[in-house]
């Protein structure tokens, strides 16, 4: 059974830092790319990086290009997402991905002063 749990979530001002974690159990996490999605209130699903197996690869979506990193760490199943000088518009649920469908429970970042 796949399980994808986030953590890491919470409140911080803007400008300030996150780091997001995701551990996966129940496929061979280094055989797959990982994504990480958000969805803010009233709008669609939208990717915001992903990593290949190996963690050779990376891909961004232009609006966090610069701030947000992410990584992985095969031997203990976990992705990450760096989120550095956040902004208010960064203010989503934060989805874990894997390929074919399979998707973490959330984890909200809300960016406030």
């Amino acid at each position: 059974q796949v399980q994808l749990v986030e953590s890491g979530g919470g409140l911080v001002q803007p400008g300030g830092s996150l780091t997001l974690s995701c551990v996966a159990s129940g496929f061979t996490f280094s055989s797959y790319t990982m994504r990480w999605y958000r969805q803010a209130p009233g709008k669609e699903r939208e990717l915001v990086a992903d990593i290949s197996g190996d963690g050779r690869s990376t891909n961004y979506a232009n609006s966090v290009k610069g701030r947000f990193t992410i990584s992985r760490n095969n031997a203990k199943r976990t992705v990450f997402l760096q989120m550095n000088s956040l902004k208010p518009e960064d203010t989503a649920v934060y989805y874990c991905n894997r390929p074919r469908g399979w998707w973490g429970q959330g984890t909200q970042v809300t960016v406030s002063s």
